[in-house]
C-alpha cells in the first residue's frame, strides 16, 4: 500500500558515544526500513554530526518536514534527544515528536509530560510507526494501532495493547543505501578488538526471561524472535560484499537463545573468516554440545559477553535471573570456555538493596572474592563491574525493596540531563540510598586495581609493554586486598594507557579523540 503522506519525516539518533567509537546505527535503520519507499525521510545521526541542531533545522526550514522520530536511549542519548525535541516544539509547534527506545517505554509518564513529546513507540515499530503517521496524515484514529503511548487533551495518558513479535524474516532489509546517501557505512565499521572493519548486527528482538533489573522487560514482556541463520548471514555477506567488513558485534539482548540457529550460522559464517562476538546467559549456552562450541570458535566466535550478575545464589534468585544459573555454574562454565578457547566476558552487578548496612557490605566483599576466584579458574575472563541501577519492573519484589528504601527516579524529563543521573544511567553513580559512599569507594576501588592487574584485552592500543607493567605494579594491591586509594593506578590509566571502559564504551577504536 502506498500512502497518501506527503510531509516527511526525519530520523534523528542522538549522539550515544564520546569520540568516533560509533556504529551502525540500527535502531534508527530498522524504524527507516517500516516507511521505506513508503514515507520520504531523512537520517541525522548526532554521533557524525559536530551539532546535529544545524541539520535538523535546515530540514525543518523547508517546510517539508513535518514529523520528528527520535530514538531515546537512556545515559548520552537523552543530552541531545531532550534539548532539541524542547526547541522544535519552541521553534516548530506543528511538528509532530515521536520517540522510540526502551528509556521512552519505561519513562513514559515524564516524556509525555514534558509536553514536547507527543507519541511514544513501546516496542518494536515496524507497524505501529508507520500505522500512526499514516493516521495523523489523513486524519485516521490511531486509538486502535498497537504499541502507542500517548497523553490526551484531558492529560490522561493511554497505553495500546502490546502487539505480538513479529517473524524477524517477514520484515523489510535495513535500507543501508539509504543510510549510505547521508553517512558512508564504511564511516560506521571501526577497528576493534575483534577486526579491522567490525559491522554492527541486531539478529534477533526481545529475551525469553524476565530478570527483574533488565531494561527490557517492560518492553518485551519474555519474548523473543530472531532472524534465521540464513538471513543474518545473507545480511552480513551483503555488507561485507557492498562496503566492508571482517568482524561482527551482535548487538541482541540475548544471541545464543536457539542453539540450533547459532550452529547453523557458524557454519555459514565460518567460510568468511569473520571474527565475531554476542551477548548470551551462561545457563543457556552452558547446554550446548561441545561440538557447538568447538564449531563456534571455528567460525570465529571469539568472546562471549555474559550476564554473571552475582556468584551468589539467593541475589540471583531475588533479581529473578531466571533460568538455573548459579554461581557454581558461573565457576565451570568460566573453565569450560577455557577448553574452547573462548573468552567469557562476565558482567557483574554490585550493590544490591539489602535489610542493612552490614548485609550489604558483606554481599560486596563476598562479590569480589567471587571475582578474583574466578579470575583464578581462568585468567582471560573479561571482567566487567556495575553498580546496581535501578530498573525493575513495576511490581516486581525488586521494585517495591528499592522504593521502601527511598529511591524515586526523576519526575521531570529535564532532570535526566543531570551528570549524576547520567553516569547512573551508565550504572556508575547509582543514586541509590543503601548504598554508603565507602561501599561505593571500595567497589570502584576494587575495579581500579581488578582493571590495572589485567587491562583488558579488548583495547587494540594497550601494548604488551604496558599490560605487563600494569600487572605488576597492581599486583601487589590484587593479592593482598589492599584497594584503598589507587591513586596510582588512576594516574596511570588516565595518562598513559587511556584506559576505556568497555562497559561504557564497548569495544577499543584506536585513534580515538
Amino acid at each position: 500500500m502506498k500512502s497518501t503522506i506527503m510531509n516527511k519525516i526525519i530520523l534523528f539518533n542522538p549522539r550515544a558515544v564520546s569520540g568516533n567509537n560509533f556504529r551502525i546505527p540500527n535502531s534508527i535503520l530498522q524504524v527507516a526500513a517500516s516507511i521505506h519507499d513508503q514515507f520520504g525521510y531523512v537520517i541525522v545521526d548526532g554521533n557524525q554530526e559536530k551539532d546535529p541542531w544545524i541539520k535538523i533545522q535546515h530540514y525543518l526550514d523547508t517546510g517539508v518536514f513535518q514529523y520528528f522520530g527520535c530514538t531515546a536511549m537512556p545515559g548520552p542519548q537523552l543530552k541531545q534527544a531532550i534539548p532539541i525535541s524542547k526547541k522544535i516544539r519552541k521553534n516548530y509547534p506543528q511538528v509532530v515528536t515521536i520517540w522510540g527506545g526502551y528509556f521512552a517505554a519505561n519513562q513514559h509518564k515524564v516524556v509525555l509530560q514534558s509536553d514536547f513529546v507527543d507519541f511514544v513507540i513501546n516496542g518494536p515499530g515496524d507497524k505501529s510507526f508507520p500505522a500512526l503517521l499514516d493516521a495523523l496524515e489523513n486524519n485516521k484514529p490511531y486509538e486502535f494501532i498497537p504499541n502507542l503511548i500517548y497523553k490526551t487533551v484531558d492529560n490522561e495518558i493511554i497505553k495500546t495493547n502490546k502487539e505480538t513479535l513479529l517473524d524477524q524474516n517477514s520484515l523489510p532489509d535495513l535500507p543501508y543505501a539509504k543510510l549510505n546517501e547521508f553517512y558512508p557505512i564504511k564511516s560506521y565499521l571501526k577497528k576493534t578488538h575483534l577486526g579491522k572493519e567490525t559491522i554492527a548486527y541486531h539478529s534477533s528482538m526481545g529475551c525469553p526471561f524476565t530478570c527483574s533489573f533488565c531494561a527490557v522487560v517492560p518492553i518485551y514482556e519474555a519474548r523473543w524472535k530472531g532472524k534465521s541463520a540464513q538471513k543474518i548471514y545473507k545480511d552480513i555477506k551483503f555488507i561485507k560484499e557492498n562496503y566492508g567488513g571482517d568482524a561482527i558485534e551482535f548487538h541482541d539482548n540475548n544471541f545464543y537463545v536457539s542453539e540450533k540457529r547459532t550452529v547453523e550460522f557458524s557454519k555459514l559464517i565460518k567460510r568468511e573468516k569473520m571474527t565475531w562476538w554476542g551477548e548470551g546467559r551462561i545457563d543457556t549456552i552452558d547446554r550446548y554440545k561441545d561440538e557447538s562450541l568447538a564449531l563456534m570458535r571455528e567460525s570465529g566466535c571469539k568472546m562471549i559477553f555474559l550476564g554473571a550478575e552475582s556468584g551468589n545464589d539467593s541475589i540471583l534468585k531475588d533479581i529473578d535471573k531466571g533460568g538455573k544459573q548459579s554461581g557454581d555454574q558461573i565457576r565451570k562454565f568460566a573453565a569450560r570456555l577455557k577448553k574452547f578457547d573462548i573468552v567469557p566476558e562476565y558482567s557483574f552487578v554490585l550493590g544490591f538493596p539489602g535489610l542493612s548496612e552490614a548485609e550489604v557490605m558483606g554481599q560486596i566483599d563476598a562479590e569480589i572474592k567471587f571475582i578474583k576466584e574466578i579470575k583464578e579458574i581462568n585468567p582471560a575472563t573479561e571482567i566487567i563491574i556495575y553498580l546496581y541501577s535501578p530498573v525493575p519492573t513495576e511490581g516486581s519484589d525488586l521494585y517495591k525493596k528499592i522504593t521502601a528504601a527511598g529511591f524515586q527516579f526523576p519526575q521531570k524529563l529535564e532532570d535526566w540531563l543531570n551528570p549524576a543521573w547520567e553516569n547512573f544511567d551508565l550504572r556508575k553513580n547509582p543514586l541509590t540510598p543503601w548504598l554508603t559512599p565507602q561501599m561505593v569507594d571500595k567497589i570502584k576501588n576494587f575495579e581500579t586495581v581488578i582493571n590495572a592487574r589485567f587491562p583488558t584485552a579488548t583495547d587494540p592500543k594497550v601494548t604488551h609493554f604496558q599490560r605487563k607493567v600494569m600487572g605488576t605494579i597492581a599486583a601487589l594491591r590484587y593479592q593482598t586486598g589492599f584497594y584503598k586509594f589507587p591513586y596510582e593506578l588512576k594516574v596511570l590509566q588516565k595518562f598513559w594507557l587511556r584506559y576505556r571502559q568497555p562497559e561504557v564504551e564497548g569495544f577499543a577504536v584506536e585513534n580515538e579523540v
